[in-house]
C-alpha cells in the first residue's frame, strides 16, 4: 500500500493510497482509526462501520457500496480500505436527482439502504455517479447506531411505498444478521437493525422528516 496523499475536505483522515499484487493495482480510500475525531455518540472504529455498510449492501443484493475491507497493517495502522471509484467530480445526489432521472431508482435503494443502516451522514457528495454511469452511496462511518439517527439529504422518496423486491431482500435480515456482519456490531446496534427492517417489513414506506431538521451539515 502506497499513500499518494489526502483526500480534501473529510471529517476524518481520508487518504488515498495506491494498491498492489504482484502485477495488478488500484487506487483504494483508506482511512485509519489512528486519523478518526473523537465523537460522544459513536465509540472509536468508524473503519468497521465503513466495513459494515458493505457487507450490508452485498447481502442484500443492492451493490450499493465499493468494495471495503479493513486492514491491519496500514501505514498508519488498522483501518479502512475501499476501491475507488473512477466518477464525475462535478455528480452528487443533487445533481442526479434533478438532471438524472434514470437514477432515480438507484437513489431510492440508498434512501431505503439509510434507513436500514440508520445512516447519520448521507451528504449530497456522499453519492457518486462512476464513469460508467453506475451510482455508489460512500462514507458510511457513522452508520449502525442502536437509538435513531437518521440524517440524510436524500428525503425526496418520502412517503414512495417499498418496492416488494426490496422487502424480499430485506426480509431475511428480520430473522438473523449474519455473523460476519454482527461481528462489527455491538449486541444492541445489531438487534436494533433488525428492530428497523421489521419495521419496514410492517409498514413499507419510506420516511419522511416531519421536522425539517434530519439533514446532514453541510449539504455536501
Amino acid at each position: 500500500m502506497e499513500l499518494l496523499g489526502m483526500i480534501r475536505g473529510s471529517s476524518n483522515s481520508a487518504l488515498l493510497v495506491e494498491v498492489c499484487l504482484e502485477d495488478r493495482s488500484a487506487w483504494a480510500v483508506y482511512k485509519p482509526r489512528e486519523g478518526e475525531r473523537p465523537l460522544v455518540d459513536f465509540a472509536p472504529g468508524l473503519h468497521r462501520r465503513e466495513r459494515a455498510a458493505y457487507l450490508l449492501s452485498e447481502i442484500l443484493g443492492w451493490g450499493i457500496v465499493p468494495p471495503t475491507v479493513v486492514r491491519e497493517d496500514g501505514p498508519f495502522g488498522v483501518g479502512s480500505l475501499q476501491l475507488f471509484v473512477e466518477h464525475d467530480p462535478l455528480a452528487h445526489y443533487f445533481t442526479l436527482y434533478d438532471g438524472v432521472p434514470g437514477s432515480h431508482g438507484a437513489l431510492r435503494r440508498i434512501a431505503l439502504f439509510d434507513v436500514v443502516a440508520n445512516n447519520a451522514d448521507r451528504k449530497g457528495g456522499h453519492v457518486l455517479r462512476g464513469t460508467d454511469g453506475r451510482v455508489w452511496g460512500i462514507d458510511h462511518g457513522l452508520c449502525f447506531a442502536a437509538g435513531y439517527k437518521l440524517r440524510t439529504v436524500v428525503w425526496d422518496f418520502g412517503g414512495d411505498p417499498v418496492p416488494e423486491d426490496l422487502l424480499a431482500a430485506l426480509a431475511p435480515l428480520a430473522e438473523s444478521v449474519p455473523d460476519e456482519l454482527a461481528d462489527l456490531l455491538t449486541a444492541p446496534e445489531a438487534s436494533a437493525l433488525q428492530q428497523r427492517v421489521c419495521r419496514l417489513l410492517e409498514r413499507p414506506v419510506l420516511p419522511v422528516d416531519v421536522t425539517g431538521r434530519r439533514v446532514p451539515w453541510p449539504l455536501l
